[in-house]
């Protein structure tokens, strides 16, 4: 299942929000660095989806040089 630039990124923003609130050491750590992971995977997300968008330009660019030949 391929998950969207929007749900890591409100994921990464409930785990900064929840590490604003912790008042334990150890918690705070683990949701900054669950923050960063979803942080981490919402970039990859947007790369992912960049880089297909490219693609299908270029997919469809070659079909139409192909079909004016």
């Amino acid at each position: 299942m391929s998950q969207s630039y929007e749900f890591y990124t409100e994921r990464a923003d409930a785990a900064a929000a929840a590490a604003k609130q912790a008042t334990l050491d150890n918690v705070r750590d683990r949701e900054l660095r669950a923050e960063k992971t979803w942080r981490d995977l919402a970039k990859q997300a947007r790369a992912v989806s960049v880089q297909r968008a490219k693609t299908e330009a270029e997919k469809a660019a070659a079909r139409a040089a192909e079909s004016s030949v």
